[in-house]
């Protein structure tokens, strides 16, 4: 009876190479996609395949062979950091008004929009060459919207000169322009965009 319960050695052998090779080759895919979040963050805004192997300490030939090209890189790089900031932006409000959540939404989004800034510019530099690129960002602005549209009441929401302003206030451009363009601090930058909404807000007519 024992004998039946042991393992098949040659299956054991036969498979602790493989377990080994393919374990071997997440940690290299990993280290590649480590390399070009240094990089980037680093102010390299396009490197080249050669500079991610250099950064990775692996050869040209074992980044392809795990990316078909350089956007297959920054897609796996996008899904990491959706990953990350998930928990964010799923976190339940803590206010109650529709104004308080636009608020919210500035003080979340400065986290989320301070964490990917780098691959954000990084990514607008190839988008116009990668249709999958390009199209990344165009589904970007469209949850940027929805996400504001969701905390919205439908008056404000459906006046596209008021959506518009607070679109802008909350949206990924004006925190790249404050913290980039015009190198105000992260707080400062976040101060701005509250103050402005904060004006906006009060002017518009009750519609809590």
């Amino acid at each position: 009876m024992a004998e039946q319960n042991k393992p098949d050695l040659k299956v054991v052998q036969a498979a602790e190479p493989d377990d080994g090779r393919k374990a071997r080759s997440q940690r290299s895919r990993a280290q590649i996609v480590d390399a070009l979040f240094a990089l980037v963050e680093s102010g390299d805004m396009d490197p080249s395949a050669a500079r991610v192997a250099e950064e990775a300490g692996v050869g040209l030939r074992t980044v392809f062979r795990h990316f078909e090209d350089m956007d297959g890189l920054y897609r796996e790089m996008a899904e990491r950091l959706e990953a990350e900031i998930l928990p964010v932006v799923m976190t339940p409000w803590a206010t109650e008004t529709w104004r308080e959540r636009v608020i919210e939404l500035i003080e979340r989004r400065a986290k989320i929009y301070e964490r990917i800034m780098p691959l954000k510019v990084a990514s607008s530099l190839r988008r116009f060459a990668s249709p999958q690129l390009g199209s990344a960002y165009r589904r970007f602005l469209v949850m940027e919207r929805a996400g504001l549209k969701g905390i919205l009441p439908s008056s404000v929401a459906e006046d596209e000169i008021l959506l518009g302003s607070l679109e802008l206030l909350t949206g990924f451009h004006a925190w790249r322009r404050l913290r980039q363009d015009q190198g105000l601090s992260a707080p400062q930058a976040k101060a701005v965009l509250i103050h402005s909404a904060s004006k906006l807000l009060n002017a518009i007519e009750d519609q809590d």
